[in-house]
């Protein structure tokens, strides 16, 4: 009985072991599934309050921002910073729920750092792009609407942003300027200023009086609505060249004012000019001898008469030819 009995005691204790074993396993299981449960739901409860954290910065980063002048009038540098508050709330609690989870977030960092190297050196020209444009928006050379010279490209400013410059020119051509390049170069920006000065260089002849040219060009100036007072517009002679005396006007015009007006006094220059009687000089063509061969005379020029209004007569029937009498 004894000997029948020694097993089934060990086989009673080895199952009594193994409910122990599985007891304690499945306890731990609890604890680890209850402890995931509790992070996985103070994770959701993070991001859904990092969701609404990114929401209400970028709002009250709007508000603040559209109060300083510099950004009220830029509606692009804005919406850049408010959209740069908004992804750094959402990295702040993106990290957050990692944590929480437990993932190591000092690997993850570096694995990021390594990648993003690897990337930079990849995309050098981009990047190049990226730091430009944050350049110009915290230089500000130039603002949307204004009207820019980059690099020989004339149009006003539609869009700035990281990597490119949109420019509209007034044939309302789409022009696109990498941030790098537009950086490098020399920026104009021509409306940067309230004022801006016109210069038109006329020639006028040698046989004329340069003091009453001056004075046409000057009055014809003055006498435009859109060029102001103060300065008041000069002329000058600035050079004299191979067949004429070039003479500068210039007038003062707000910048908005500069395009048409520019046009306006060139015409009202000539036709000013041509009612003082100062002549325009234009290029001649003059005959040289050759091998000491004197140059031909060019033939004379045969005017013809002019054509009779209807009803008059002319002066071939006020004269008869005297062969015809009799």
């Amino acid at each position: 009985m004894s000997i029948l009995g020694t097993p089934l005691n060990e086989a009673v204790e080895a199952g009594r072991r193994a409910t122990a074993i599985d007891a304690a396993m499945l306890a731990k299981i609890t604890d680890v599934a209850g402890d995931f449960a509790i992070n996985l739901s103070v994770a959701l409860i993070i991001f859904i309050v990092t969701l609404f954290a990114s929401k209400w910065a970028s709002g009250a980063a709007r508000r603040a921002l559209s109060r300083v002048r510099g950004f009220r009038h830029d509606p692009t540098v804005l919406s850049f910073a408010v959209q740069i508050v908004r992804v750094v709330v959402l990295i702040i609690g993106l990290i957050a729920v990692l944590q929480r989870l437990g993932v190591q977030t000092t690997s993850i960092i570096a694995v990021l750092g390594a990648a993003s190297l690897a990337v930079g050196l990849a995309l050098q020209g981009t990047l190049s792009n990226v730091a430009a444009g944050v350049m110009l928006l915290v230089l500000r050379p130039y603002r949307v609407g204004d009207i820019v010279d980059l690099g020989g490209n004339i149009g006003s400013v539609q869009r700035l942003d990281l990597f490119t410059t949109q420019l509209s020119n007034g044939n309302n051509v789409k022009i696109v300027v990498p941030n790098s390049k537009v950086l490098s170069d020399v920026i104009l920006n021509l409306s940067g200023q309230k004022t801006r000065r016109i210069e038109i260089k006329f020639g006028v002849g040698y046989g004329d009086n340069l003091n009453d040219a001056r004075k046409v060009l000057e009055s014809a100036a003055l006498a435009h609505e859109k060029v102001l007072g103060d300065p008041e517009p000069w002329a000058g002679v600035t050079a004299l060249l191979d067949s004429s005396v070039e003479v500068s006007l210039h007038a003062w015009v707000k910048s908005e004012d500069h395009f048409q007006t520019q046009a306006d006094l060139f015409q009202a220059g000539k036709e000013a000019l041509d009612a003082a009687g100062i002549e325009i000089p234009f290029p001649h063509q003059v005959a040289v001898p050759w091998d000491g061969e004197e140059p031909e005379e060019a033939p004379p020029v045969r005017k013809r008469a002019p054509k009779p209004a209807p009803g008059a007569v002319s002066p071939a029937d006020s004269h008869p030819d005297p062969s015809e009498e009799g």
